[in-house]
């Protein structure tokens, strides 16, 4: 099936199952061995039943084994297991897989991202999420925007396909999801780019697209795909597809069995600014939505937007919880969705009605849903009509794609949340005369040329009561990044924490009855599975995703810098008594005094613009890496022009992952070092960074 953006499949070599496979397992809360998908089932429940570890004897869980990741950076991925193997994603999509029974690589496959990238490298933070599985194949999603189907037993391609246009803004960290014979995968990108977000259903076994399903409507001179595109159109003002529009399906894909529906999270709008994208507002769909596909034709069944005529990155992109639950003294099919707008959402899966909405965390946009209209009421100013406002939660959100997880004995939802607020000012744009420049970090609001200070956020973790909608139990954490959660019939709660604890909570009320210290930190999520009829626990330690990107001093608190902690599996059992290879202790950059740079101011000004459209990214707000790459303060390079330019113009880091610039000069060059510098002073006059 033929589209614009779809090139041709490529058969590399037959397919071969030889590990068990039985999709009924996929939808059986009752069988713990395997976790054959992202959220273990197609519920997303991220529940096993598995309780021979329990509240009751969860303080015996020890280190079973671990295993070091050479050339690991961002782990963000939750593992699978099948019959006693596990596959991961790592750093630039390489795929793991490793025997549990004998501790040992499998085999690997890395699809040379970097060499793939081309000129999108420069978005790229190395970071995949996860993998899925169906009859004996691995499916595993490219940064660069391949999806390619793996032979689970032999490590070999069995076809490759890509997915988007090379060419474009468009880049994948998350994970596929299989179900009746399909794979399925987004994309993200919104914020570098004009985008127009989608998602296509590929057929697992031969990959020849099934389907594809729009999230925004294009030029309305081309025609629109189907009706809901037609419909949707009336929602946008001016000529919005001039900037793409956005919507882009990034994380949260849900498959239904119940009622054979694919729900979608959608992302936030392509700007950030409604007043550049759709000046006069509208709703503006399907943007921050859940919408509701049937599974085998990608058809439109239904949608619920969150935040109408987005305008402050509050996208619907969190994950999606199929559950059986009492709502009113009925008994339903719902889903459970906590996106990073602050409200939680219960909603029919059958019709999408709303069956309640209440705040989880600190908001200050809007006051409450109206369950009648079911649209949020804001707080006036909220949309900085005035050029600038702060409020929360901001673009990071109340809760981010860090997974939640269901108990359905406990009847609590177990929430990673972050307190945090945002800043918005777009006093200094003309929205007639704004233009996105593609792969270049433009939101149509104030760049981050500041830093992000330690105290500007809290997290935690939740024990969320879905029927009362209120919490039962919280414990905050460090810091404000959170890894996702996992739970079990054993009456706990697993999750792993920035500061590199790993910790086990007691279900029903909170209680920490375990802690392991990891050495590093800790973004992923943890899995359970049974070998041989033993439990096991498994995560990967590696500081990784957004925050340790782009988080500033906020990431950076915690002494993981890009290079020094090792990578690792770690895998845990009752009794288990290994024990950690030495490891480095956390380490804060030390920052070059360099009293001999003569700063410039001028060039300082003109450098910082530089630097938050094309180095933010990933060396973070205010020249302060939080570990995803090098902290430039404390780099000497960064005082040798002809290296810097090498590096910057030349690409002499690219097979490392640094990209190049080749849309710079070198008077962009010496502008970024000269902001370079007047941060790392600002850094040293503050007394950070001098450790």
């Amino acid at each position: 099936m033929a589209t614009r953006n779809l090139i041709a499949t490529t058969l590399l070599v037959a397919s071969s199952v030889s590990i068990a496979f039985d999709p009924d397992e996929l939808t059986d809360n009752n069988d713990g061995r395997n976790w054959l998908a992202y959220g273990r089932t197609h519920s997303e429940q991220r529940y096993s039943p598995l309780k021979e570890i329990s509240a009751e004897n969860v303080d015996r869980l020890g280190l079973a084994w671990s295993m070091e990741l050479p050339g690991e950076t961002h782990l963000v991925s939750t593992p699978l297991v099948v019959d006693g193997i596990l596959f991961f994603a790592g750093s630039y999509s390489k795929v793991w897989a490793v025997d549990t029974r004998t501790q040992k690589v499998k085999w690997t496959l890395d699809p040379e991202t970097i060499k793939h990238a081309g000129d999108k490298l420069r978005i790229l933070w190395g970071t995949s999420r996860g993998l899925a599985y169906w009859n004996g194949k691995i499916y595993a999603a490219t940064g660069d925007g391949r999806l390619i189907a793996i032979d689970a037993e032999s490590g070999e391609e069995v076809w490759t396909q890509m997915t988007v246009d090379p060419d474009s803004p468009f880049y994948i960290t998350g994970a596929p999801r299989a179900f009746n014979g399909k794979v399925i995968i987004g994309n993200g990108g919104a914020e570098l780019g004009p985008v127009r977000g989608y998602v296509t259903a590929y057929d697992a076994e031969t990959g020849e697209q099934m389907w594809r399903w729009w999230t925004v409507p294009g030029n309305p001179a081309d025609g629109f795909e189907n009706n809901a595109m037609k419909y949707a159109a009336t929602t946008w003002k001016g000529k919005w597809w001039k900037h793409g529009g956005g919507g882009t399906v990034w994380n949260a894909m849900t498959y239904d069995p119940d009622f054979n529906h694919i729900y979608l999270g959608t992302g936030n709008g392509t700007p950030w600014n409604q007043r550049i994208r759709s000046p006069g507002g509208g709703d503006n769909l399907f943007l921050c939505a859940i919408v509701a596909l049937d599974a085998d034709t990608g058809n439109y069944k239904w949608h619920y937007q969150t935040v109408p005529g987005e305008t402050w990155d509050f996208n619907s992109a969190m994950d999606i919880v199929l559950a059986d639950i009492n709502v009113h003294g009925r008994d339903l099919k719902v889903l459970m969705h906590a996106p990073k707008n602050g409200f939680f959402y219960i909603i029919n899966r059958s019709n999408g009605k709303l069956l309640s909405a209440r705040p989880f965390a600190k908001i200050t946009w809007a006051t409450e849903v109206d369950m009648k209209t079911g649209r949020p009421i804001e707080v006036k100013g909220a949309r900085y009509p005035d050029g600038e406002v702060t409020i929360w939660p901001g673009p990071l959100g109340a809760h981010n794609w860090q997974p939640m997880s269901y108990n359905p004995g406990t009847g609590l939802v177990y929430l990673p949340y972050h307190d945090l607020s945002g800043y918005y000012n777009d006093s200094k744009i003309i929205p007639a005369e704004w233009e996105h420049t593609a792969l270049q970090f433009d939101v149509g609001v104030a760049g981050y040329q500041d830093d992000f200070p330690v105290e500007g956020a809290t997290s935690g973790l939740m024990g969320w009561d879905p029927i009362t909608q209120t919490p039962t139990w919280t414990s905050v954490n460090p810091g404000m990044w959170n890894a996702g959660t996992m739970t079990t019939a054993g009456n706990l709660v697993f999750q792993g924490h920035a500061d590199g604890m790993f910790k086990a909570y007691r279900g029903d009320n909170g209680d920490i009855l375990w802690s392991f210290d990891a050495k590093h930190g800790l973004s992923a999520s943890p899995v359970t599975f049974e070998t041989d009829g033993e439990q096991y626990i498994a995560m990967l330690a590696g500081w990784g995703g957004g925050v340790a990107a782009l988080g500033g001093s906020m990431g950076a608190q915690h002494g993981w810098m890009y290079g020094v902690h090792p990578r690792r599996l770690l895998v845990f059992a009752l009794d288990g008594e290994a024990k950690l290879p030495t490891t480095p202790p956390p380490r804060m950059a030390k920052v070059l005094a360099a009293p001999e740079f003569k700063l410039d101011h001028e060039q300082a000004i003109a450098g910082g613009l530089v630097w938050e459209k094309n180095c933010t990214w990933c060396h973070g707000p205010g020249v302060v890496a939080s570990g995803g790459a090098p902290d430039l303060r404390a780099s000497a390079i960064t005082l040798e022009l002809d290296t810097l330019k090498s590096i910057v113009l030349d690409g002499a880091l690219r097979d490392r992952g640094m990209p190049w610039f080749p849309h710079l000069n070198m008077d962009d060059v010496k502008a970024v070092q000269h902001f370079i510098r007047k941060k790392a002073l600002a850094s040293m006059e503050n007394g950070v960074g001098n450790k």
